[in-house]
């Protein structure tokens, strides 16, 4: 018992000692650029003419050091249908992520999600970050939509 004690308090005095201004050590491990909290900047849509429409939404995006990802953004419009991803104007999920920042894509499995029927998916994307922007799009570009988004 002791010695899980030790180890436990080791642990915790090494992520606590980094040098003032940077991350604890034990987050800086295996972690990309994608880690961190994003603000909504802009949504386009390209409807099936191919004719793009900027989206007035607002929203973040959350890719936690643990693992996981969150989802919140908003149409402002008081009377949005719904989609695959909203109800009453609205997108909200959460569940674990898996980043492959080689292929430029992440997975996430919907854990929860306002949106019933997205619960149990895995929502594959392609993402780019440049500098303290963020773009996400789909895999399948026949979905048609871009997200950017800034570090907050």
């Amino acid at each position: 018992m002791m010695t899980k004690l030790k180890y436990a308090m080791f642990a915790l005095a090494l992520a606590g000692s980094a040098p003032a201004g940077s991350a604890p050590a034990l987050a800086q491990e295996n972690k990309g650029l994608i880690i961190g909290a994003w603000r909504m900047t802009s949504l386009q849509i390209t409807n099936s003419e191919g004719k793009k429409a900027d989206v007035p939404y607002s929203g973040q995006v959350i890719f936690s050091q643990s693992g996981t990802l969150s989802v919140q953004a908003m149409d402002p419009d008081p009377a949005a249908k719904p989609t695959t991803y909203t109800a009453n104007g609205y997108e909200a999920y959460y569940g674990p992520v898996a980043i492959d920042e080689e292929k430029s894509t992440f997975t996430i499995t919907v854990e929860s999600s306002l949106v019933r029927d997205l619960i149990g998916q895995e929502l594959e994307r392609v993402f780019e970050v440049t500098g303290d922007q963020l773009v996400i799009t789909p895999v399948d570009p026949e979905e048609g939509w871009r997200v950017t988004y800034e570090r907050l």
